[in-house]
């Protein structure tokens, strides 16, 4: 059973996505001003690894990392099939990664025409998926952390 703090962690998690998906929401509807892509975004296929190295940290959904380290801390790691199932999730989760990188190595120029069509559909449904997706990880967290703290 979680402790208290770290369902409290978990509420706290759920209302900020909630409150960042109204924000958007909010947005959704005034035009917006096209802005300039940044300077290192042109430059991303040239990048260094030590430059990709230090960029991939600041560039995390910071809000679902914390929902993520919430349903890691309440994990029950005294149990076997608690550390299995950890184990097998940090094992999917990195080998979706290496499997975009060997396909973009042996596939390249298909992986740059499908990075393509990613990107452009990304840009034309960004907002929906930002809405979407921190409404619904929001309700879930603060539904899931509402019930285990009643029961």
């Amino acid at each position: 059973m979680p402790s208290d703090a770290a369902l409290a962690v978990r509420i706290a998690v759920g209302v900020g996505l909630i409150g960042f998906a109204l924000y958007w929401r909010r947005r959704q509807g005034r035009p917006r001003k096209e802005k300039k892509p940044p300077k290192w975004e042109a430059s991303v296929d040239n990048m260094s690894l030590w430059f990709a190295l230090i960029l991939a940290p600041v560039l995390q959904p910071w809000g679902l990392m914390a929902a993520g380290v919430t349903s890691v801390m309440e994990a029950d790691l005294a149990s076997a099939a608690s550390v299995v199932a950890l184990i097998l999730f940090v094992l999917l989760a990195t080998s979706t990664y290496l499997a975009l990188e060997i396909f973009t190595i042996v596939r390249k120029d298909r992986a740059h025409a499908l990075a393509l069509s990613l990107r452009a559909w990304i840009q034309a449904h960004t907002q929906q998926a930002i809405i979407w997706g921190s409404s619904v990880i929001g309700l879930f967290l603060i539904i899931s952390g509402i019930y285990q703290l009643v029961t």
